[in-house]
C-alpha cells in the first residue's frame, strides 16, 4: 500500500474523532440530558482508571487529554480498518460501509470493551448508535475523498 492510503486514513480518522467529540457534547446533554463532560470522563478513565468519573459534570483538563489520548489513536486505528475495507468501493458505498462499520464499533466498544472498562455499559443507548453510525461516516467519506484524489494525482 502506498503512503497515500495511510496518510487519507490518518487524516480521516482525526476528523472522524474530532467530529465524534463535538456530537458526544452536544448530542448526549441535548437528547439524554446527560452532562456535557461525563463522555470524555468515560473515556479519560481507560488511562486514568474509574476513579475520575465523578463528578461527569465538571471539566478537568488532564482528564480531557487523557482521554484524547485514547479516543485519537483509536479513532485513527479504526479508520485505517474502515479504508482497508472501503478503499476500492465507490464513494457511495463507502459511506454505507463506513456507516455499518460505524455501528459495529458500537457493539465493540459497549458490549466488548465493558469486560474491562464496565461503566462503558452505562452509557449503552440509542445516541450513542447514532453518533458512532455518524463517526463511520465521518471516517469514510473524507477517506474517500482523499485517497481518490491523491491516486488519480499519481496518475
Amino acid at each position: 500500500m502506498k503512503t497515500n492510503f495511510y496518510k487519507a486514513a490518518l487524516w480521516s480518522g482525526i476528523i472522524a474523532a474530532v467530529v465524534m467529540l463535538i456530537l458526544e457534547l452536544i448530542l448526549n446533554p441535548l437528547f439524554l440530558g446527560a452532562p456535557v463532560w461525563g463522555p470524555p470522563r468515560m473515556m479519560g478513565a481507560i488511562l486514568l482508571g474509574k476513579d475520575v468519573l465523578p463528578p461527569p459534570g465538571t471539566f478537568d483538563f488532564g482528564v480531557v487529554m487523557a482521554a484524547m489520548a485514547v479516543h485519537i489513536p483509536l479513532s485513527i486505528i479504526y479508520a485505517l480498518v474502515i479504508g482497508l475495507l472501503i478503499r476500492k468501493v465507490s464513494v457511495g458505498m463507502g459511506i454505507l460501509f463506513g456507516a455499518i462499520i460505524g455501528l459495529l464499533i458500537y457493539f465493540i466498544n459497549f458490549y466488548g470493551f465493558t469486560a474491562i472498562f464496565s461503566w462503558f455499559a452505562n452509557a449503552r443507548n440509542w445516541v450513542q448508535i447514532v453518533i458512532h453510525i455518524l463517526f463511520g461516516v465521518a471516517a469514510a467519506w473524507p477517506f474517500k475523498a482523499m485517497y481518490k484524489i491523491e491516486t488519480e494525482t499519481e496518475k
